[in-house]
């Protein structure tokens, strides 16, 4: 059994800079602006849009991220409504192949210190697992009917796609405290890299809790 950490990337880079313009651009159309439109315009108009509240603008820009989580946290992920979600199948992944080692990968938790007992109990429960989907399938089960002895810290890759006014929302939400820990790993470490790299769509917002 392999043990990894929790991680996300972004998928085709982020350009904040052709966001900000293209939100200029779609929202000028309802003031009939164009014509204000210049080569810095566009932090300034999406500030404005922001602080009126007109959000709507924002979901016609957005990006992708890869996340790197348990299978816990990738149920909550999907529970938004305005995103795409495509994740790694565990119906149809076989993990008894040579590929993936012939072993599962489960997500460290956070919130247990490596070594200590409630760790050391949560890794033989993973173990017991993997012991357990490995037998099913000797015994000819297939991977989807193995799959319902795979621990929720089963690692998992889901690709996420959005548009701004959704991230801004998932990140609300998702960042604060009283967010489920592992979910708050991950979202507070890609906000805080949002709004480094795009302060005009991100630098606001604060997680609720």
């Amino acid at each position: 059994m392999k043990i990894t950490k929790a991680g996300y990337e972004f998928i085709g880079g982020l350009h904040p800079e052709e966001m900000l313009k293209k939100i200029e651009l779609c929202g000028r159309v309802c003031y009939k602006s164009e014509d204000k439109i210049t080569e810095d315009s566009s932090a300034r108009f999406v500030r404005n849009i922001i602080s009126r509240g007109h959000e709507s603008v924002l979901e016609h820009a957005g990006f992708t991220v890869k996340f790197v989580c348990d299978r816990g946290v990738s149920h909550e992920l999907v529970r938004h409504r305005i995103a795409s979600f495509s994740q790694e199948s565990t119906r149809y992944i076989n993990y008894a192949n040579g590929r993936f080692g012939s072993e599962i990968t489960v997500i460290e938790p956070c919130f247990f210190e490596t070594g200590n007992e409630r760790y050391e109990l949560w890794k033989k429960a993973c173990e017991a697992a993997e012991q357990a989907y490995f037998s099913l399938l000797q015994c000819g089960c297939t991977p989807e009917e193995a799959r319902s002895v795979l621990p929720n810290s089963l690692k998992t890759e889901i690709m996420v796609t959005a548009n701004i006014r959704e991230w801004r929302h998932i990140l609300a939400l998702r960042a604060a405290r009283a967010a489920h820990p592992q979910a708050r790993e991950l979202m507070c470490a890609l906000l805080l890299e949002l709004k480094e790299k795009a302060p005009v769509l991100f630098g606001d917002v604060c997680a609720e809790g």
